[in-house]
């Protein structure tokens, strides 16, 4: 006969199966786009199961994440403090899982409340880094990140030390730890020692490799977290590697991945988006339809979004031909209408699209319908707008009578702040827009190709050869009218950046030498260089890359090093820095030198 400690262990045990089950069922709903039905399906017990209260605030995070109200975020923020405090009902009084005896009492239960309760630590951080504006509020966020990261670590060094008992719901709490680990392995692997630091997370350097393999592993099984880890994986290979790293996405990976994702939802949005950016990093841009905006017969008169998506559907379906990253877009803008925010994704991604093949009016629109739209950032919309239409012909009628000068003097206006700071691509553009205060303004020879740069653009276009002959174009086009111009104080910068730019399409042409040279009278400008001091480091970047092709190991390292130590205070540093480590860490791998630096 089993005593009462052993029925209470059963019915907590079954009580946490039947949680993990419900919360599954609701996940699935999530994944087929019916995010309502998911959030009424979890709702009834948010405040009595841990699970059901961490999976339905990490749903009103990512739609807070997505709208950027500020409503929203705070709803998500108070969600997700409730969440913690079920959790918290659920855990061990007496903490500490160091202690052999101790650990060895912990329950399976008590287990999962411990990675569960830093789960909603760590979503916590971000919503505060979103949410407030001052350096407190940022070290706050810190030491919720930092906590949730020794839980993990604690959690996870027990599971493997002593000799755990699996109960029925292993696998999730195996999941949650696959998602913890990985993430926190992954992420501070990007991070340069620098900003580690900065961050307390001193001594702290993160497997890269270790990550992903835990987050792989936890993708590929069927656990509460495999959906969390494949979108941080799809993030990483499809994202960050390019935005943060040296544009070398893992396409295969990524394809890999999504595949099962997509046959069990075949219009889940989500998923149409990731295929639709894995077929952009391919160059399949040319060979689909619309232009991913849905078109219903007005039963009213239109107003400017709906005037700005019935003109770009129009252009659209008249004079572009078909594309498969765009008609995936376009499926995942289609494919649900509850979140808006959805669309905004593709939207991003649609301006980018149009970007490549030069179709500066076609990617104004989808500019217009985010700032229209979207909160994200005002200031970079309104930025890229400006952008678009200086690249047309000064002749050419503007779409709603708009005027870039106009445009470009309101960005300043709408700059916002998160942890306390405008985020560098804001001031980039607030910094480019400066020049259109004067009554006389000095024209942006290629506003819009020296931030598709900054988005690490030029290796999208790399594997199609009229995208990088088309750019080359244009930045022939810039030189002819700068030379042309009187010369200003502007003048020498405006030189630099487009010889710049050419570089990066001669390296994609492969014609390596007159890239390197490109660069190399860049770097020998330095001196004179008055307002876009970004672009020394950033050659001295894609020189050590362009060395690195060419097997000249020992040359790109001192470069790397050089751009790393050598710069400081300009545009966009972060993200170069960024990029610098990441080189230097491939290089390192590639010979062997990484060090084991798992938790």
């Amino acid at each position: 006969m089993s005593n009462g400690k052993d029925e209470t262990a059963e019915e907590n045990s079954s009580s946490l199966k039947g949680c993990l089950d419900e919360c599954m069922e609701a996940l699935d709903l999530f994944l087929n786009n019916r995010f309502n039905e998911s959030l009424e399906r979890l709702r009834p017990r948010v405040n009595t199961s841990m699970y059901h209260a961490l999976i339905y605030a990490t749903v009103l995070e990512m739609q807070a994440m997505m709208t950027f109200q500020h409503e929203d975020i705070s709803n998500a923020g108070n969600t997700m403090k409730s969440a913690q405090e079920v959790c918290q009902r659920f855990r061990r009084k007496t903490p500490g899982l160091a202690n052999k005896s101790v650990g060895e009492s912990f329950s399976e239960e008590q287990l999962h409340a411990e990675v569960c309760y830093a789960e909603c630590q760590l979503q916590r951080a971000a919503l505060t880094f979103l949410q407030d504006e001052n350096m407190v509020s940022f070290i706050k966020g810190g030491i919720k990140v930092r906590n949730s990261y020794m839980i993990y670590k604690e959690v996870h060094s027990f599971i493997k030390s002593y000799n755990c008992v699996r109960g029925p719901s292993h696998v999730h709490l195996e999941g949650g730890l696959s998602f913890g680990v990985g993430a926190f392995n992954l992420t501070l692997s990007l991070f340069p020692p620098r900003i580690l630091k900065l961050l307390e997370f001193a001594g702290f350097s993160g497997d890269k490799d270790y990550g992903l393999s835990l987050l792989r592993d936890g993708a590929l099984g069927t656990n509460l977290r495999s959906m969390l880890c494949a979108l941080l994986l799809l993030c990483y290979y499809t994202f960050l590697t390019f935005i943060l790293g040296t544009g070398e996405g893992e396409v295969a990976d990524a394809e890999t991945l999504l595949k099962p994702f997509q046959l069990r939802y075949p219009q889940g949005a989500i998923f149409l988006f990731f295929a639709g950016r894995i077929e952009e990093i391919k160059g399949n841009i040319d060979e689909v339809g619309a232009c991913g905006l849905q078109v219903r017969r007005p039963t009213k008169r239109l107003g400017r979004t709906e005037h700005a998506r019935l003109f770009a559907w129009f252009l659209g379906c008249c004079f572009f031909p078909p594309s498969q990253a765009v008609a995936l877009f376009d499926d995942g803008c289609k494919a649900q209408q509850a979140w808006k925010q959805f669309h905004h994704m593709c939207y991003w991604e649609l301006m980018w699209c149009f970007t490549y093949k030069r179709e500066w009016k076609m990617a104004y629109f989808y500019a217009d319908l985010l700032s229209q739209e979207s909160r994200w950032s005002k200031a970079m919309y309104v930025y890229m707008k400006a952008a678009y239409l200086s690249m047309l012909p000064q002749d050419e009628a503007r779409p709603f009578g708009e005027d870039e000068v106009k445009l470009f003097r309101q960005v300043p206006t709408l700059k916002q702040k998160i942890a306390g700071k405008s985020p560098p691509t804001e001031k980039f553009a607030i910094r480019k827009a400066r020049r259109y205060k004067s009554p006389n303004p000095a024209r942006l020879p290629v506003p819009v190709l020296e931030m598709m740069y900054m988005w690490n653009g030029f290796s999208m276009i790399s594997k199609r050869p009229e995208l990088t002959e088309g750019m080359m174009q244009t930045l022939s086009d810039a030189e002819r009218r700068i030379l042309e111009a009187p010369e200003t104080e502007y003048t020498l910068d405006d030189c630099c950046v487009v010889r710049m730019l050419r570089g990066l399409c001669l390296k994609n042409q492969g014609r390596l030498q007159d890239a390197e040279d490109c660069f190399n009278k860049v770097c020998a400008n330095e001196k004179k260089i008055r307002f876009d001091f970004y672009l020394v480091p950033n050659c001295l970047l894609e020189l050590s890359l362009l060395y690195v092709d060419q097997g000249r190991r020992d040359e790109a390292i001192k470069l790397l090093h050089k751009a790393k130590h050598d710069y400081k205070d300009y545009s966009m540093e972060s993200r170069t820095q960024f990029r610098v480590h990441a080189a230097l860490a491939k290089l390192r791998a590639d010979a062997g030198e990484d060090e084991d630096t798992r938790m």
